[in-house]
């Protein structure tokens, strides 16, 4: 089946930049604050876009005299400015939905100066100044096939009066790119909870095909003993059960449908709680190793980690790294997600917005099969130095990855998993995310407080573990 259509809206080089000659001028203006009103880090942006959280940023500000050239000053900027601000993602029925209404094609910038007494992280509050707004209409239909540079510069924020002309350079500019492109992606759905042993169906708009099943299972017969030793060991208090203190030898197999293992989850550290409490800590966390075959044997893909959150009692972090060359290299910085109300876990490298982001600094990283790497990369389509967007080049390389969504602990879970097309080569590229995404569920039962039981369908998969 081919992979579903999305689109990926990015926006990036964000800066505000003031005539240095306002400064005694715009004092008596109401229109907006004065240059010595706003430095470096007193400036943040908006960026809107319909029907999705709206995402703030800081912006550097940038001074310019009246003698000085356009051109010194835009190598000035792109000196000093340049990363990913917001990415925003559509799939099929997004971009459908907004065909429908012109205004849901906008997107918006915001310029705002904090006041004094605001919150460095609170937007909009008291004192903040709305220093201008730009908006700029993206062509979605024409971003499902090719790459489109919606805007790519300055653009003035003051009076929108037509019958005054301002001379250009006299009101503070933003300069903004904003690229629209086509993001095309794998979709796959669990039949039921990873713990279940479901099938996996790829799906495409309303049409559904099984391409994998996955077997819940313990590593080894080690680990079925110790379970029959801890379990053996139980005292009942009150009626209630008492859970043992430690969760270790987890396993999910990916099988292909001709009933070859293809990928694997396989839980490597024990999930246990910390000396004097219930919870799983940040400091000694439960860890995952996602496997793929090589020949006869298994091959370490990508290492996950999990925990319970310091402070609080619904909130998982996670970790996970990639074996590149043998070596973990950190991929996803912190990302957590709400026990209670669920969320996603996603690997994106090209924008510091989103819950993962790549920290490897200079390298190019690829996450799918050695032996397809070269073609992976040559056909990967253009970089974001390409459009203004100077990035280092492992996060050009790797852009979206994957993501997968996570239901809380009291909600049955049916993982939705969503992978890059560049980053699925063979079989076995789009099996390991996969597995990847079972563990990321499972972490959620794995990292549940030790004072309570785990789910209904992981005590009964025990008990006939036993037997």
């Amino acid at each position: 089946m081919d992979p579903c259509p999305f689109v990926r809206i990015t926006v990036g080089n964000l800066a505000v930049r003031f005539p240095r000659s306002s400064s005694s001028s715009s004092s008596s203006s109401s229109s907006g604050p004065s240059v010595s009103d706003v430095s470096s880090g007193n400036c943040y942006c908006k960026i809107k876009f319909k029907r999705f959280p709206r995402k703030i940023f800081t912006v550097p500000v940038l001074l310019r005299t009246e003698s000085e050239s356009e051109s010194e000053s835009r190598c000035c900027f792109s000196g000093n400015v340049s990363t990913v601000a917001a990415c925003f993602s559509l799939s099929k029925s997004q971009i459908e939905a907004s065909l429908k209404k012109p205004k849901w094609s906008v997107l918006s910038v915001e310029v705002y100066s904090r006041g004094v007494a605001s919150c460095r992280f609170v937007a909009a509050a008291s004192g903040d100044k709305l220093i201008g707004r730009f908006e700029v209409p993206l062509d979605l239909k024409a971003a499902e096939t090719k790459t489109c540079l919606a805007h790519n510069g300055w653009v003035d924020l003051g009076t929108k009066s037509k019958k005054k002309k301002k001379k250009s350079g006299s009101d503070p500019e933003l300069h903004v790119s904003v690229r629209v492109e086509p993001d095309r992606r794998f979709v796959f759905q669990f039949d039921g909870e990873p713990e279940c042993s479901p099938q996996v169906f790829q799906v495409q708009g309303n049409t559904k095909q099984a391409v994998f099943t996955c077997k819940f299972g313990f590593r080894n017969p080690a680990d079925r003993r110790s379970l029959s030793t801890s379990l053996s060991s139980l005292s009942l208090s009150s009626g209630k059960e008492r859970l043992m203190k430690e969760r270790k030898g987890w396993s999910i197999t990916i099988h292909d449908l001709s009933g070859s293992p293809v990928a694997m989850a396989s839980m490597v550290t024990p999930f246990v709680p910390s000396p004097g409490s219930n919870r799983v800590s940040p400091s000694s966390p439960g860890a995952w190793l996602i496997l793929r075959p090589d020949g006869y044997t298994w091959k370490p893909w990508g290492r996950l980690q999990a925990w319970r959150e310091q402070g609080t009692s619904d909130v998982l972090g996670y970790r996970f790294e990639l074996f590149q060359d043998g070596v973990a290299i950190p991929v996803s910085a912190s990302s957590s997600i709400n026990t209670r109300l669920g969320g996603s876990f996603i690997i994106d490298g090209s924008t510091t917005c989103t819950t993962a982001s790549l920290t490897g600094s200079g390298e190019s990283f690829d996450l799918t099969s050695r032996s397809s790497m070269e073609s992976s990369r040559t056909g990967s389509g253009s970089s974001g130095s390409d459009f203004g967007f100077s990035l280092p080049q492992g996060q050009q390389k790797l852009g979206f990855v994957m993501s997968t969504t996570v239901e809380g602990a009291e909600k049955q879970s049916r993982p939705k998993v969503e992978v890059g097309v560049k980053h699925v080569t063979c079989t076995e590229d789009a099996a390991a995310h996969v597995a990847l995404a079972a563990a990321v569920d499972l972490s959620m039962d794995a990292c549940r407080l030790f004072s309570r039981k785990l789910r209904k369908e992981l005590r009964q998969l025990s008990r006939v573990a036993v037997v």
